[in-house]
């Protein structure tokens, strides 16, 4: 796994590209809102935003319990907090009474397209404008903010510390602000 094509290109939306998406996806129907604010402020793939019901938000604690779908058992799930104004749009929006209903009605085709629409907007360059992009964007982010390691490795469902080191190889402007934290 890298945060780089074979041709040096990197997977992952700088600081500028991930507040673009975050300001064009205000601009959208409100459904493709929260999946957007989802998706870039939990890291989460696709397939377990899509499986987000209601009771899966804590409005109370601002956290978002996500059910990882990429384990083979089932009931491994971890929770990511998210700022105020996410979950009271996502409140607004969709009504957060707890219930099993999911968060948006939609399958993977259609939140890809809309995903792929708002970066196409946002001038997200090509080889980081997808949902693992945002993903990949969500992990540079907390690095640079000072998150630790081991606690991004818990947010982002990694079985392997290694898996989640990736997001320490950024380069060029991200590399230096995670440098000038040292100097």
């Amino acid at each position: 796994m890298s945060l780089h094509t074979a041709q040096g290109r990197r997977k992952y939306l700088t600081p500028d590209e991930r507040a673009r998406f975050i300001a064009f996806a205000s601009r959208q129907p409100p459904e493709t809102l929260t999946l957007c604010l989802i998706l870039a402020w939990t890291g989460c793939r696709i397939s377990e935003a899509l499986a987000l019901t209601h009771a899966d938000l804590d409005q109370a604690g601002g956290i978002v319990s996500l059910h990882s779908l990429k384990k083979r058992r089932t009931g491994i799930v971890r929770d990511v907090p998210v700022p105020e104004g996410v979950m009271a749009i996502l409140d607004f929006v969709h009504d957060l009474e707890p219930s099993e209903r999911r968060l948006w009605p939609f399958g993977r085709s259609t939140a890809w397209q809309r995903i792929k629409a708002v970066m196409r907007e946002a001038g997200v360059a090509a080889s980081a404008a997808s949902p693992k992009g945002l993903r990949h964007g969500f992990g540079v982010h907390a690095l640079r903010s000072g998150v630790p390691l081991t606690l991004l490795q818990r947010w982002l469902g990694h079985a392997s510390l290694s898996t989640t080191a990736i997001y320490a190889d950024v380069l060029g402007a991200e590399e230096r602000e995670i440098a000038a934290r040292m100097w």
